[in-house]
């Protein structure tokens, strides 16, 4: 949430945020600008929503979803300037910083880069109050947070085609974007009450324990999809809360 900036609107926050328990919010590198993650604070805020912050690859022309090779100081320093200015602005509204949720590239590339994975884990653990992490479950970084003593929330999207090894399949394949609702609910009742979740070409992915399901605030269905996900947990018996509250 948060990723509009400037004249430049993307995603309906305003709709999503009735919907969800749990908002990661752009810190102005892949997305938003200062106004605008007050804006969304507030927003998350008064629906009783906890915040977390969602620092991405300095890459705004290409939203954040392009690999970039940094040095490890480099990536820690983004992360650690990105989720600072969320965190004045939480301390600002008066609220604490839930999570941190890494973006795009940043995301993909660290479930796969050990380095990669390690320097967003340290620079986690350097927060006061240390945030949760949301990681990719299954992921070789959710083993890191969990040697490291990183509270760690692990996580499936409901919005995105998996590949065979639990991994995302790439944007530009076609099917790796899903928008229909119906797809969704069978999705997210698999990943939350089996552990599982169904691959692009038909296979079974193994996912472990899930506690958070992601939907993207930019996809164009996002409101049909959440409103969706909360009807269909519902008649599952299933309750959604803030992480906060059983991590």
């Amino acid at each position: 949430m948060g990723e509009s900036y400037g004249a430049y609107v993307i995603g309906r926050d305003e709709e999503v945020i009735a919907h969800i328990t749990s908002a990661n919010i752009a810190c102005g590198f892949h997305g938003g600008d200062p106004i605008v993650m007050r804006h969304t604070v507030r927003l998350a805020k008064g629906h009783g929503v906890a915040v977390g912050a969602h620092p991405g690859y300095p890459d705004l022309m290409g939203f954040g979803r392009r690999n970039m090779n940094l040095a490890r100081e480099e990536a820690r320093d983004y992360i650690t300037y990105q989720v600072g200015a969320l965190q004045a602005f939480c301390n600002s509204e008066g609220i604490e910083l839930q999570h941190i949720k890494p973006h795009g590239a940043l995301y993909n590339m660290a479930a796969q880069d050990p380095d990669l994975a390690l320097t967003i884990v340290e620079s986690v653990r350097d927060f006061r109050p240390p945030p949760i992490l949301l990681v990719l479950a299954k992921s070789r970084m959710q083993q890191l947070c969990e040697r490291a003593g990183v509270r760690v929330a692990r996580e499936a999207f409901a919005d995105r085609a998996y590949n065979n090894d639990g991994t995302l399949v790439p944007r530009t394949v076609p099917g790796a974007v899903i928008k229909d609702t119906k797809q969704v609910e069978q999705t997210v009742v698999e990943m939350v009450k089996e552990s599982k979740a169904s691959s692009i070409d038909g296979g079974q992915v193994d996912l472990g324990r899930v506690d958070s399901i992601c939907v993207h605030g930019d996809n164009p269905e996002a409101v049909k999809i959440v409103t969706a996900i909360r009807s269909v947990l519902s008649t599952e018996g299933v309750r959604v809360a803030p992480l906060s509250e059983f991590l």
